[in-house]
């Protein structure tokens, strides 16, 4: 059993009453098909309509959109609950780029998709990753030019989330001169559009059941209206000020994922038997464990409050940077060491933790490595 954290300020009633709201749909209602999903390789898009019936998808949009007015602690508390499922963070990029067009859409924009994706009618995705540009989107090649009333794109990205089943995407496009000035974002509904293509759903090491995707546009065309913010060039500052809340999104899941781990590992040991003892009494594994509990307990404590920072609006973003480096980090390490406490059925795919351990990988790569989060941190200290 880990320790009981302390209760923090973001952490009331209401908000532990949706929690066990989302933990008894998540367990009645997806962790059942889960299997399924991994060996088909995506979660079919159909299946976050009821997700957002019920309110789970975008609680934070105001009523107006079709959400719930509430804090962003909702959808992050959705994020652990998931998490903690092994459910992949599909409805993490969702919400991501439901964000892009809540803090930058025009007042069209966001009436015309904000109601629509909380609602799960359009599932999201967002198009950032080229084959030749990775965190360097100052390099992205994919362009879109001006044609009349509307823009012509054309380009590829890459290993993009959702890129299968999503409906909608935010789509990081050249409108302009080389390097950050020239960056826009344009909103795409992708259901019959002439020109845009899905490529290849590309096989991973792990996150089975989430969908990645090479996308190609060839010719795509889209009213110019679908420029979002209705003005180019601004996409890369639009970018940038929404890191600080994805990187944290990424930290929610790392301390869920931690504690699971150590959960599971413990209940494991104290019934696997070896040289006439349980796993859990040899003294190896008592400090293993202990080690992992109080990474677990320390995970969570910074987590949470990035989390109120994030509400009170205090979060800066090396706070956030450190965040997703170090959490990330650690779940990496802490699934490891519970990995091989179960021996050789750890490496088995049958067993979470096997699971648990490959999906962990990439969580130091996506939304910025720890090698880019060292760089940005270390930037500051220079100053």
């Amino acid at each position: 059993m880990l320790p009981q954290l302390y209760r923090h300020r973001w952490m009331d009633e209401d908000i532990e009453a949706f929690r066990d709201q989302v933990r008894r749909y998540v367990a009645a209602e997806l962790s059942p098909q889960l299997d399924g999903w991994r060996r088909q390789g995506f979660i079919p898009r159909e299946t976050w309509r009821a997700f957002g019936a019920l309110g789970f998808l975008l609680p934070e949009l105001d009523e107006t959109y079709g959400g719930a007015g509430a804090s962003l602690a909702y959808q992050l508390v959705v994020q652990d609950e998931l998490a903690k499922a092994e459910i992949p963070a599909n409805t993490g990029v969702h919400n991501l780029a439901a964000h892009y067009i809540l803090d930058y859409g025009s007042a069209a924009q966001k009436q015309r998709w904000l109601p629509r994706l909380a609602s799960g009618e359009l599932l999201a995705g967002i198009a950032l990753t080229e084959p030749g540009c990775g965190s360097d989107l100052k390099a992205l090649r994919t362009r879109a030019r001006r044609d009349g009333d509307g823009y012509v794109i054309d380009g590829a990205k890459t290993f993009i989330t959702n890129g299968f089943t999503a409906s909608l995407l935010v789509v990081a496009v050249r409108t302009g001169e080389a390097g950050s000035r020239g960056v826009s974002l344009v909103v795409l509904e992708t259901e019959d559009l002439p020109g845009f293509r899905v490529g290849r759903r590309l096989e991973k090491i792990g996150q089975h059941a989430s969908d990645t995707a090479e996308l190609f546009f060839d010719g795509v065309r889209v009213p110019a209206d679908r420029l979002l913010g209705e003005v180019e060039g601004r996409g890369f500052a639009q970018l940038m000020s929404q890191l600080a809340y994805e990187r944290l999104f990424l930290c929610v899941p790392a301390a869920a994922v931690i504690e699971r781990a150590v959960e599971l590992t413990v209940a494991y040991t104290q019934q696997r038997q070896a040289f006439g003892q349980t796993v859990f009494d040899f003294q190896n594994t008592r400090f293993k464990l202990a080690e992992c509990a109080t990474l677990a307990h320390v995970v969570r404590s910074f987590v949470n409050d990035c989390i109120q920072r994030l509400l009170d609006g205090t979060l800066d973003p090396e706070a956030a940077y450190m965040a997703k480096l170090w959490c990330t980090e650690q779940q990496g390490k802490v699934t490891d060491e519970c990995l091989q406490l179960f021996g050789g059925y750890g490496y088995m795919a049958e067993y979470p933790i096997a699971r648990m351990y490959a999906d962990a990988r990439v969580q130091r790569i996506y939304g910025g490595t720890s090698e880019i989060m060292k760089d940005l941190i270390a930037r500051k200290l220079g100053t």
